[in-house]
This record gives structure tokens, C-alpha cells and sequence, in this order.
């Protein structure tokens, strides 16, 4: 089995410098008290591009180790290597129809790995979340945790965590207790937290 680097970076220039360009932007981080290996982080919500910058730096700045899955059109061109070196996966979800067990079978290579996805996939209003988070860690055994940006407080982390069972409406129920406290960019643009049924 692999071993992937602790999940807890030092304080290198990347952590330093997000702390103090969130400082200067009035931003405060939290960090839950939360100790898997391995994990599901979910990005929420997610209007605007500018989800990801400060998300990014909250991540960096309590000094989480991560990777994320993004778009594969996001990286392409002079950037596209940038993105891969700040952990980005590129995914082409029209094409990957086997996404969730190509995660599922990334998690069971490392002993600690944190894959962040946004779960709305798209900064427009979506009519639900899309399912892949909720599966990969049902598949892979592994918590959801709550990762967010709130408008509202200036505030960005992570929250709370979630075990999936499986029944997908009570699980629903504490993702929706949580994120309905937390303010978009964008309110109007939040996606309805609920999953399509699986066929």
C-alpha cells in the first residue's frame, strides 16, 4: 500500500501566505475536530469562482493536505500544470462513468488521503447535488466531511462530518442541518441538497 504524505502540512510560504491574505480580507478560518485518514471533504456551497480561491486558502491555511476533482476543461493550456501540482484531478464527467470506483480504488492504495469534491459541479443553480461524493464514500467506507465558505460570517473549513449508512434520506438530513446555516456568494444560485435516485 502506498503511503501518502500526513494530511497536516507544515508552515511552508503556501500556508503563511494564505493565512495572511485571509487575514488582510477579513476572513477566519475553523477547522473541526476531526482525525479520519481518509476522507470525502465537500465544497459548499458553490456559486462563484471565488469559492474556490478562498476555499483553497482556508484548506492551505489550517493546513490540510489535499487533492480535489475538477473539470477537465479547467485544465487545460499554462494552467492546467499549475492546478495539477495544487492537487487537482481532472474529470471529464460525461465520459468517466465508472468515476465513483476509480476514487473508491484511489482510496484503497493510500493509508491517508483527502479528495475534495464539489458536489453541486457547477457555480449555476442546480436542480440537485450530484451523487458521486455520496457513493465513493459508501464504497470506500470512508466519512463526508463538511467543508464550506459562509459570506455571511467571513468564515471558511470545515464543520462536521457525516458516516454514510445508506439511507440516503437521513443522511440528506444532516447535510441540509448543516449547509442551510452556511450564506452563498450567490443564494440564488445554491443547488437543492438532495441526490437523484439511483437506477
Amino acid at each position: 500500500m502506498k503511503r501518502e504524505k500526513i494530511r497536516r502540512s507544515p508552515f511552508n510560504l503556501i500556508r503563511v501566505f494564505s493565512q495572511f491574505i485571509l487575514y488582510l480580507t477579513g476572513w477566519r478560518t475553523r477547522s473541526a475536530n476531526i482525525d479520519f485518514p481518509k476522507y470525502i471533504l465537500i465544497g459548499a456551497p458553490h456559486t462563484s469562482n471565488w469559492d474556490f480561491v478562498i476555499g483553497y486558502m482556508a484548506m492551505s491555511a489550517i493546513g490540510l493536505k489535499l487533492k480535489w476533482i475538477g473539470k477537465h476543461t479547467l485544465f487545460r493550456g499554462p494552467m492546467g500544470w499549475v492546478l495539477h501540482r495544487m492537487g487537482g484531478i481532472p474529470v471529464n464527467r460525461n465520459l468517466s462513468k465508472n468515476f465513483v470506483d476509480q476514487v473508491v480504488t484511489s482510496f484503497n492504495e493510500y493509508e491517508q488521503q483527502i479528495v475534495a469534491i464539489a458536489p453541486e459541479g457547477t457555480r449555476k443553480h442546480a436542480k440537485h447535488w450530484k451523487s458521486g461524493f455520496y457513493y465513493i464514500a459508501l464504497k470506500a467506507e470512508i466519512p463526508i466531511v463538511f467543508g464550506f465558505v459562509d459570506y455571511g460570517r467571513r468564515l471558511a473549513g470545515t464543520g462536521g462530518f457525516l458516516i454514510p449508512s445508506g439511507q440516503l434520506d437521513k443522511d440528506l438530513l444532516k447535510l441540509r442541518e448543516f449547509y442551510e446555516k452556511i450564506t452563498p456568494k450567490f443564494p440564488e444560485n445554491f443547488g437543492k441538497i438532495q441526490l437523484p435516485k439511483k437506477k
